[in-house]
Parts: structure tokens; C-alpha cells; sequence
């Protein structure tokens, strides 16, 4: 049994077929990437994945078990998160609380509700204890310290994407969605961002599922690749292998499609 599978899924949004019949297997701990030119189908895939959209057909299996008409909140509980290509973090929230939404799957008070209850030895209290050492845990591990107490909106963006990720780890996933990681990034924040995916493949473990435009990064890090193009496979394989492939040369560098884009 593959760790992560997606069978034959397609979707279609009026009379256009956005994804069509789309395969593939990821291995436990591996960095899968996925590339192709923009409008090729990769975010619309990732929104099936973590239950934004419902396919029309096929299933995706995560360790057997059939995502396909699961809600997102049930999708992060069953060991899935993600990032998304948009910042998405509170800007009025400084970086400790910004994480400490990722936990929210695991409070058993309320995220809100713990906050009045007061009193370490009250259960509220031991529970926030514990979640905010996980949070400091991640904390120390992308080297945020310095942002611990600063409201985000105020952060470089670079770092703004850091705390993304940190947010999409304090679910304690097995399996990690990036979307776009890099992007709007310079080069050093880019090269910091690549040590961190590479961080948390070897040192926690975790599987991750990468869509990104920078394709030295891509090429770098992935284990392995599947290209798509207007929403169909064009092929799979290590990264060696699929800059060779004829068809991603077409699609990438061919007289109708002159803009070099995953």
C-alpha cells in the first residue's frame, strides 16, 4: 500500500476539465514536486487533496484511507497540512500566536476558550502549556526567535513565509502541502527556505508534496517530479530524467508557451 495516492482524479469547473485522470504514488519521507506551466492544475490538485474541492472522479488515498468528500478540518486531523501560494497569517497576531493556530486540532478546550480559564493546574492550563512548548519546539527549529513576540504584519515577508510553515508544522502532519513555497522570496530567503524543506525531511521525517516555480529549487531538493500541462501528465520521474523529457522542453520552452513556469 502506497503512504500517499491519487488515482485517476479529474474535475471539471463548467465546460473546462481542469484536471483529467491525473496518477501518481509518493513514498513515505520522500519530497514529491509538482511543475508544469501556470494554469496546469497544480493548486486546483492541491485543493482536492485537502478537501477544498471534491473530484469528479477518482480517489486519493492517504494511507489507505479514501480523502475524496473528507471536510479539510478532518483532512488536517487525519495528518495533513499545508501552506498556500498566499500568505495567509493574522496580521494583528504576533508569531507565537500565529503558530499556536496550528495546534487548534488538538486543543481540547478551544483555542479561545482555554485563554480564560485560568490557573496552571486547571486542565486549560496544562493543556496550553503543553501546545505552547510544541510551538517553541518550532520556534528554535526555523530559528524564529527573534519574531516570537513581533506582530507579523510588520515582518519581512520572507519571514512572514517561515511562520507559514511553521503554522502548517504545528499540526504535527506526516504529510506537508507546499504551495509555492519560495515564492515572492529573494535569493537568500530562497536558499534559508530550501534548508528548511531539506530540515524537515531528514530531521522530522515528514513526506512532503512541493509545487514550486523556482526549478533550481525544485531540482535540488525532489526526490522525484510529475509535470502537468493544462491539467493532463506529461510524465514522471527523477529530476535528471524529467529535464531531459522532449514533452517538458515543449512545454516550458515551445514557441507557444515562452515563459519558463512551473
Amino acid at each position: 500500500m502506497a503512504f500517499f495516492e491519487v488515482k485517476n482524479i479529474s474535475i471539471k469547473f463548467g465546460g473546462l476539465k481542469a484536471l483529467d485522470n491525473i496518477s501518481f504514488a509518493v513514498d513515505q519521507g520522500e519530497v514529491y514536486a509538482i511543475i508544469g506551466p501556470n494554469g496546469a492544475g497544480k493548486t486546483t490538485l492541491f485543493n482536492c487533496i485537502n478537501g477544498i474541492y471534491s473530484p469528479n472522479t477518482g480517489e486519493i488515498l492517504f494511507k489507505g484511507k479514501n480523502l475524496c468528500g473528507k471536510k479539510p478540518d478532518k483532512i488536517a486531523k487525519m495528518g495533513i497540512a499545508r501552506t498556500f501560494q498566499n500568505i495567509e497569517l493574522f496580521n494583528n497576531m504576533n508569531t507565537m500566536e500565529n503558530i499556536m493556530l496550528g495546534r487548534h486540532i488538538y486543543m481540547k478546550t478551544g483555542l479561545f476558550r482555554g485563554a480564560f480559564l485560568w490557573g496552571k493546574r486547571s486542565f486549560a492550563g496544562r493543556e496550553e502549556i503543553s501546545h505552547r512548548k510544541k510551538v517553541e519546539e518550532i520556534i528554535d527549529f526555523l530559528d524564529l526567535q527573534s519574531a516570537r513576540n513581533k506582530f507579523v504584519g510588520g515582518l519581512p515577508y520572507g519571514t512572514q513565509k517561515q511562520i507559514e510553515l511553521a503554522r502548517a508544522l504545528a499540526l504535527e502532519p506526516e504529510l506537508l502541502l507546499l504551495d509555492e513555497p519560495c515564492a515572492g522570496m529573494n535569493s537568500e530567503e530562497k536558499q534559508d527556505m530550501i534548508f528548511w524543506v531539506k530540515d524537515i525531511q531528514d530531521e522530522l521525517g515528514i513526506t512532503i508534496l512541493l509545487i514550486e516555480h523556482d526549478m533550481n529549487m525544485v531540482m535540488d531538493i525532489s526526490d522525484r517530479i510529475l509535470v502537468l500541462n493544462f491539467g493532463s501528465p506529461i510524465t514522471e520521474g527523477t529530476p535528471e530524467e524529467v529535464q531531459k523529457h522532449p514533452e517538458v522542453l515543449k512545454a516550458y520552452l515551445g514557441e507557444d508557451d515562452g515563459e519558463c513556469a512551473a
